[in-house]
């Protein structure tokens, strides 16, 4: 089998293990609430910890990458991570798992920059959407897996034991990836030159990809991090009952997903501007996902078929989202690149459980907080629509050229 795939199925078990490591604590939330006695604004900003780290760790992330590949850099973080993400089963403070929270957020920076760094350097511009489409699986089937796994494990077991078995599960990846990951540029520093944040940032593509980043992200983090506690609240629902109705979607979304890539990848290989494909399946996926704003309208066993709807929506346009960034960056900024985006939509990791336990206000009403998080990805359309074009590209590369 060729190493790249090889890899590149690798790289979506570290994204889905990464992604049950961060989403863990929503599952907990309810819990943990009672137990620590935590208000909403203090369960606000734990979930958001993570983030904070992880933003800022997005860019230095870009470099290192850059410069050194994915599987040393992977290996270690993966490893580092997971057990922080255990340890916040010892832990019996806020800031404790606040602490925990940060430390879990610098070491899955090196994530997702690797992982699509990999992908750009190793397949060509016909070949991205499929194997990009098989990294963002795991970024959607990680929550779906998460959920569902999480839930029974806190139903059983308690959440102290949901924390302890996830992380700990984790180190199993680190031997086949140690024996089986290919890292292009493997044993020399990659290329860096031609490129500086004064000229990115100077350029209207740039701020294009920043508002796109930001409200696309809105609308996951959201989802991943306060939907738990509104199925239990709003609807009553037991664990495993939130496990199955949020789960179920999530990890349907997987199968858009890959899809959406495969199906885009074969458009663009009977020589249709892969531009405008990437950005017609993201169109297509962005306005199915807005559906979301339906949900306090529906009642209790409509929840399950809108999600279905809104997710798998977005789904469908994920992996194209993601392969924009292969068209717009060359391959040796890349993991630049994909750190400025990276951080900028972690911004919305931040300011989406905040803003959400700010606007639930005393009657804990989430209307409001559903209506922003289903109307963000029409936001980030137009900024994908409007500011990503074949001049802002040339434009932009025009003059990171003439700098280098």
């Amino acid at each position: 089998m060729d190493r790249r795939w090889i890899t590149v199925v690798l790289v979506c078990l570290g994204t889905l293990i990464s992604y049950i490591d961060r989403g863990n604590l929503s599952i907990a939330a309810p819990v943990l609430t009672k137990e620590l006695a935590l208000s909403p604004e203090k369960m606000g900003l734990l979930l958001s910890a993570f983030f904070w780290s992880y933003a800022v760790c997005q860019i230095p992330a870009g470099y290192f990458v850059d410069r050194f590949g994915i599987k040393r850099s992977f290996l270690l973080a993966l490893g580092i991570w997971s057990l922080a993400s255990a340890a916040v089963g010892f832990a019996s403070s806020f800031a404790a798992i606040f602490a925990l929270r940060l430390v879990l957020g610098v070491c899955e920076s090196i994530g997702p920059i690797a992982s699509i760094a990999f992908i750009k350097r190793s397949f060509k511009e016909d070949e991205q959407g499929a194997p990009t489409g098989v990294y963002t699986a795991g970024a959607l089937l990680g929550p779906g897996i998460g959920t569902l796994a999480g839930a029974a494990i806190l139903e059983d077991h308690g959440w102290r034991n949901l924390f302890i078995l996830t992380g700990m599960a984790g180190l199993v990846w680190l031997i086949p990836w140690q024996i089986f990951a290919q890292s292009p540029g493997a044993g020399k520093r990659q290329a860096t030159g031609g490129f500086s944040f004064g000229t990115a940032l100077s350029a209207p593509l740039f701020w294009a990809i920043a508002a796109g980043a930001f409200f696309y992200s809105y609308f996951w983090y959201f989802i991943l991090t306060w939907v738990p506690t509104y199925l239990r609240e709003a609807h009553g629902m037991s664990n495993l009952k939130m496990g199955a109705t949020l789960g179920v979607p999530l990890a349907a979304t997987t199968i858009t997903n890959l899809a959406g890539g495969w199906l885009a990848d074969r458009v663009v290989a009977r020589g249709h501007t892969p531009l405008y494909v990437r950005k017609l399946f993201v169109t297509i996926g962005f306005l199915l996902a807005t559906s979301l704003c339906a949900l306090p309208l529906v009642p209790k066993e409509g929840v399950m078929p809108l999600f279905l709807l809104s997710m798998c929506g977005m789904g469908f346009a994920v992996s194209n989202y993601w392969a924009i960034t292969h068209i717009v960056s060359p391959p040796n900024w890349i993991g630049r690149v994909i750190g400025f985006q990276n951080f900028i939509a972690q911004l919305a990791g931040v300011a989406a459980p905040i803003a959400t336990g700010l606007l639930l206000g005393a009657q804990r009403d989430f209307t409001v907080a559903i209506l922003c998080a289903g109307l963000a990805p029409i936001i980030a359309l137009a900024s994908i629509l409007g500011g990503i074009t074949p001049s802002s590209i040339s434009n932009w590369r025009a003059r990171a050229g003439a700098e280098a």
